[in-house]
């Protein structure tokens, strides 16, 4: 049987982000995925223009739809908009014996925030306590902790201040640095630093999406978490260099550029 994954996050009208775009990647991994929508966006390649977030009930209903009879080998969030969806998410993760993959989604790849300014109380106090894996974005970690990440150097930082939120590793993204990719994956103790090329593509919309869904897809393949962030790191690496223009704005991601390759990430 396939290893089984869900995500817990927004819809994106666009196919680019969100889960769209987190049961794309668990179908070229290799992995069934199953979703729990927490919010409904009307988005496309220019932004967000509208977003509606589901009641809790409807949200808790799917996730033990799922859970209770199909099962879990591991969770991925995204977007959860509001305190009652974040602190019902973490609610929900911690009693889920899987691994989970925290996305703390703050903002659209266009600048829309995706996440209310007083929910980031419960972000910090509820829903990273129960990561597995982190993996804020420099502009989420700025967000979160206060730390403003400007230079390599300052991925430590950063880590160790989202680390005192209490998830087990944090994966500190810094696409937005200049410079090659370099991520930094910690558990406080233990470091791996995550290097690949920047290619000159500017359709990059659900890459943080699509990373945490291969790293969950990965973990539910019973791989360690430096082994599943760093074959997730790669294949990422390769979405972003096949993204296409998509509409008049930024395009996605490939999540299918590797599909039906010898050895290709789904193997």
């Amino acid at each position: 049987m396939k290893p089984l994954v869900l995500t817990v996050a927004g819809s994106d009208s666009g196919g680019g982000a969100g889960i769209q775009a987190d049961l794309k990647t668990m179908l070229a991994l290799g992995v069934h995925g199953m979703s729990v929508v927490t919010a409904v966006t009307a988005q496309n390649s220019l932004g967000v223009q509208g977003a509606w977030e589901l009641p809790v009930e409807a949200v808790r209903a799917q996730y033990r739809s799922v859970v209770d009879d199909i099962g879990v080998q591991a969770v991925k969030t995204g977007m959860l908009a509001s305190p009652e969806l974040v602190e019902a998410v973490a609610e929900l993760i911690g009693a889920t014996d899987a691994p989970a993959v925290i996305d703390p989604v703050g903002v659209s790849k266009h600048g829309d925030s995706l996440l209310a300014s007083e929910a980031l109380d419960s972000v910090r106090r509820r829903l990273l306590p129960a990561a597995t894996v982190a993996t804020p974005n420099l502009d989420e970690v700025a967000q979160l902790t206060g730390v403003r990440v400007e230079s390599e150097e300052q991925l430590r930082e950063a880590a160790a201040a989202v680390l005192s939120y209490g998830p087990k590793w944090v994966l500190i993204k810094g696409g937005h640095l200049t410079g090659d990719a370099v991520d930094l994956l910690t558990d406080g103790s233990e470091e791996h630093w995550l290097r690949a090329p920047r290619y000159d593509n500017r359709h990059t919309h659900g890459t943080g999406c699509t990373l945490a869904s291969a790293i969950a897809s990965q973990l539910a393949k019973g791989q360690s978490v430096p082994e599943a962030v760093t074959a997730a790191k790669e294949y990422v690496t390769g979405a972003i260099a096949a993204g296409f223009a998509l509409g008049g704005g930024i395009g996605p991601v490939d999540h299918g550029w590797a599909l039906g390759r010898p050895g290709g990430p789904a193997a």
